[in-house]
């Protein structure tokens, strides 16, 4: 039916029923129409570290527009902290093998499109930048959804809560900072911003210097907010439970990727040995990976990273398959898209993120726009654009 025809049928119906009739043509004629990219790269700032790398010293992002003939158009940016080149490569990937498959397709259609981009990309793999570039175009899909819907993406999933609470990643390793005055200055920031917990990275030095890092956190947050530690993969199997132990001695809320990711039985002998959280994920692609580490029990909280784990569609399979084993969830990283998907998910009990944030008791509000609220501002792709 063309526009028409629709308004000559409408003359004979109730304007409910004309309504109805719109929205239904809308909904079937929508198609994805086009896809762009760009490469923003900002420029370097003070390093810092943790226990494996080093930051700060440039980063970069690809920027995903998915554009569709209804004029709506979907976001999604997929950023770098430490590999130079890695937004280049995700850009070529997007405009190169996924942009084919996605022209034309109904963008309702989520998990169908999933499957076809994975069985069009399965020649190199669905992990490392495929990933990235895939879990680019979900959050993108469904920031579209949202806004056709006119209805933050959070509402759609079937919202669980409309507040989040949340912690700071503050406490980095820093440099010139042996007296861990920076250290000492970030984390006290953290709490005058009104974050109720902090997460601070241990791992690169001695235990002793895990144990002064520890204390001086304590003795900051006081009694009642919670401290977490990172070792991002750094020990072995010996190590991690040899400094775990002390880190549950000092009562520490959880402790995160003490292993390398594929250390699925090293998870599951630290879980069985350790009454404290072990915490992971950040680093596993797939609702696979996940699965394979929640059968094995290595894991209390599970932490998708929303461009390995596949955006909004998969971590919502990796949540439901976490909640059926009585596991916790936490994001790895903040902004808008983890909001919106922490939101809708029963199991999950915090969101990192840092930096000042509208924060009322531990927690941060839903979003209130339409679809992800996952938009780039024109300003900032002039500024970066490479």
């Amino acid at each position: 039916m063309n526009r028409r025809q629709l308004l000559s049928a409408a003359a004979g119906l109730p304007a409910a029923s004309v309504a109805l009739s719109a929205a239904s043509v809308q909904q079937k004629q929508l198609r994805i129409s086009g896809l762009e990219t760009d490469v923003l790269k900002r420029p370097p700032g003070s390093p810092y570290y943790d226990a494996i790398h080093e930051f700060g010293t440039g980063s970069g992002s690809v920027v995903l527009r998915i554009r569709t003939n209804a004029g709506i158009t979907g976001w999604a940016s997929s950023s770098f902290g430490t590999i130079a080149g890695g937004p280049r490569v995700v850009q070529s990937i997007l405009e190169e093998e996924v942009k084919p498959v996605l022209l034309g397709k109904d963008p309702a259609f989520p998990r169908r499109i999933r499957s076809e981009l994975w069985r069009a990309l399965e020649y190199q793999g669905v992990g490392g930048p495929t990933q990235f570039a895939i879990a680019a175009v979900d959050i993108a899909i469904w920031d579209i959804l949202g806004k056709n819907a006119n209805m933050p993406v959070y509402k759609m999933l079937g919202a669980f809560r409309d507040r989040m609470p949340v912690y700071s990643m503050c406490g980095w390793y820093y440099a010139n900072d042996e007296d861990l005055g920076h250290f000492r200055r970030a984390i006290t920031e953290a709490m005058e911003q009104g974050y109720p917990a902090v997460k601070i990275k241990v791992g690169r030095g001695s235990l002793d210097d895990d144990i002064r890092r520890i204390r001086l956190a304590r003795d900051i947050l006081g009694k009642d907010r919670r401290l977490m530690v990172d070792a991002n993969q750094v020990f072995n199997r010996n190590e991690a439970l040899r400094r775990g132990r002390v880190y549950q001695e000092m009562g520490c809320f959880w402790y995160e990727e003490p292993l390398p990711p594929q250390e699925m039985e090293g998870y599951a002998e630290l879980a069985k040995e350790l009454d404290m959280r072990i915490a992971t994920g950040e680093n596993l692609n797939t609702k696979y990976a996940f699965a394979d580490l929640i059968s094995r029990r290595g894991a209390d909280v599970v932490q998708p990273d929303n461009r390995r784990a596949g955006g909004v569609t998969e971590w919502m399979e990796i949540a439901a398959i976490a909640d059926a084993y009585g596991l916790e969830l936490a994001s790895h990283g903040g902004g808008a898209a983890n909001l919106n998907m922490v939101l809708a998910m029963p199991n999950a009990i915090y969101m990192e993120t840092s930096g000042p944030q509208k924060i009322r008791n531990g927690e941060v509000a839903a979003p209130e726009e339409p679809g992800m609220s996952t938009e780039v501002s024109a300003a900032e792709i002039k500024k970066y654009s490479v």
